[in-house]
């Protein structure tokens, strides 16, 4: 998985998250699969199509907080991930 300092895109952009669809148990095979772009000051409230209850490991960058519900439209608990 990347570090949490290092998350940005080829050209320079700071990127708050990434959310990755395949997981493993070896740390090394983490961080696999489709990878969903969570962008500075991102509100999204529906999971894009092919996302939803597949996410499995994710990085969140420093300086930036990423709060997931348990269901769509921001329905059900919250979870706070940090760097």
């Amino acid at each position: 998985c990347p570090s949490a300092s290092s998350l940005q895109t080829a050209d320079g952009t700071r990127i708050c998250a990434l959310l990755y669809t395949d997981d493993s148990v070896y740390y090394e095979n983490c961080c696999g699969g489709k990878a969903l772009v969570v962008d500075p000051g991102s509100d999204v409230p529906y999971m894009p199509l092919g996302y939803s209850g597949r996410i499995s490991s994710l990085v969140v960058g420093t300086s930036c907080n990423l709060t997931v519900w348990s269901r769509s439209g921001k329905a059900g608990k919250t979870k706070l991930f940090k760097a």
